[in-house]
């Protein structure tokens, strides 16, 4: 009898786990994210002081801030700042060389995400030895001849339980598109294997 309960709170305890820890992983993730962009960007902690003189921390403020300023950056740059000064800006952040490297690469690392020509929607399977071992990964560029590689590619393989990932150039024989969205295969992969099929 003993038994039996201790088993059932074990269950118990397992199931609690499996639908506690991914909300409040996700929820705790989510919380410190924004609380650190808030925390740092919070401009009011600068010019205003409480009654005893401490800096003034208004919760919200910082986001807020961010959230104005990229607008504000994007409503100028579509519609005050002509292709003459968007080239001369490119013009002159390629002259500077690590700015330059660190630039370029946050900038198109960030519109493969979110810009006009995504590179991250193109899921693909690659057969990685005669073994048959196979990788879940992104097709991102599709003609190297610019590198002397004709009849090659470039996919991005992401690693599990990481923003981090792996760039591997491979003969495109090798590769197979797959028949799922570009959501669910960054979730298959990302996850370990674990979720994305559903």
């Amino acid at each position: 009898m003993l038994k039996k309960i201790f088993q059932k709170l074990i269950y118990f305890l397992i199931k609690g786990t499996l639908v506690t820890v991914p909300v409040a992983g996700a929820i705790f993730l989510i919380i410190w994210i924004v609380a650190s962009v808030d925390t740092s960007l919070n401009i009011t902690q600068h010019f205003l002081q409480d009654e005893q003189g401490h800096p003034l921390y208004i919760p919200g403020i910082g986001i807020l801030t961010v959230i104005a300023l990229l607008i504000i950056i994007g409503l100028v740059f579509t519609t005050l700042v002509t292709e003459p000064i968007q080239n001369w800006l490119s013009r002159t952040i390629k002259r500077i060389p690590l700015f330059n490297t660190l630039y370029s690469s946050i900038k198109d690392f960030t519109e493969a995400f979110v810009g006009d020509a995504k590179k991250f929607n193109e899921p693909v399977l690659v057969k990685v030895n005669d073994m048959g071992l196979k990788k879940i990964g992104f097709l991102t560029q599709k003609d190297l001849s610019a590198l002397d590689l004709p009849g090659e590619v470039i996919v991005y393989f992401p690693y599990s339980y990481s923003f981090a990932g792996q760039v591997v150039v491979v003969d495109a024989k090798h590769v197979s598109k797959l028949n799922i969205s570009a959501t669910d295969a960054m979730k298959l992969v990302v996850s370990g294997g674990v979720s994305g099929l559903e």
